[in-house]
């Protein structure tokens, strides 16, 4: 298991980071119990190492004037790994597209995509996704609310199985 290549501090440091990005170093060492510049250090080997891949703000698309959200499965015509290749790629350049996974089964891919209202979504779906080379079939799925958007990776789950193991 990757995670426990990591001791508890750093696991400590990560779980904390996932929760408030925004925290001085200060509050970090004092949350994770080591003093500031060992603890500065450990964020930027995390960082370095990959574990760290970024900081984000968490900005409420709805408030943003992007009121919907939609859920739209993919399938291609071949799954040449050249062909995957090109349409992730297409995928990256589609600013309505915010996520892209590859999936196992029925279903090639699937993209969560938002736009600020249907017409703008469905100008998207007709001119560039079912238009787009080496694309089977597209079905959506227009978000009602939400339940959960939890980023990230549960810290309490990787700590309860490392005890077990240990």
């Amino acid at each position: 298991m990757a995670g426990s290549k990591l001791d508890p501090i750093d696991r400590q440091i990560l779980a904390e980071l996932q929760a408030d990005g925004r925290m001085t170093n200060v509050e970090l060492a004092k949350r994770v119990g080591i003093s500031a510049p060992p603890c500065l250090r450990r964020v930027r080997t995390l960082e370095e190492a990959g574990y760290i891949r970024g900081y984000h703000a968490e900005v409420d698309p709805r408030e943003l004037g992007f009121e919907v959200q939609v859920f739209a499965m993919v399938g291609l015509q071949s799954q040449a790994e050249s062909d995957l290749s090109a349409f992730e790629e297409r995928c990256r350049n589609w600013p309505l597209v915010r996520e892209c996974h590859m999936l196992n089964g029925e279903v090639d891919f699937i993209l969560k995509c938002v736009a600020p209202d249907l017409s703008t979504f469905q100008t998207f779906l007709t001119s560039d996704l079912l238009t787009a080379p080496n694309v089977a079939s597209v079905k959506t799925s227009l978000v009602i609310r939400g339940a959960k958007d939890e980023p990230g990776v549960p810290f309490e789950v990787m700590e309860e199985r490392l005890s077990r193991s240990a």
